[in-house]
């Protein structure tokens, strides 16, 4: 059974951080490319990174470079968001993908808010 966890989230003030991670189980991790993606209350949702299979190659949106780093462990099979200096406009639920080919499972998110 795929399973995709994620967890982290939660209350945070403009200016801080936090470190989102994505349990992942039932499927082999390591051959995955790993994206977030982000849906804000009211918007559609947003793809915020992505991270490669062997975790050598990174991409990030324009919204939040600089300030987002994702990263992977293989061994653990968790996938983490680092966000820092983060913004009002960050809060969101985060989501954790899993893709593959045209293979692709989700998280059911965790919820980011950026409030002071």
């Amino acid at each position: 059974q795929v399973q995709l966890v994620e967890s982290g989230g939660g209350l945070v003030q403009p200016g801080g951080s936090l470190r989102l991670s994505c349990a992942a189980s039932g499927f082999t991790f390591s051959m995955y490319h790993m994206q977030w993606y982000r849906q804000a209350p009211g918007k559609e949702r947003e793809w915020v990174g992505i991270i490669t299979d062997s975790g050598g190659t990174t991409g990030y949106a324009r919204s939040i470079e600089g300030r987002f780093t994702i990263s992977r462990d293989n061994v653990k099979n968790t996938l983490y968001l680092q966000m820092n200096s983060l913004k009002f406009e960050d809060t969101a639920v985060y989501y954790c993908n899993a893709v593959r080919g045209n293979q692709a499972y989700w998280g059911k998110g965790t919820l980011v808010t950026v409030s002071s």
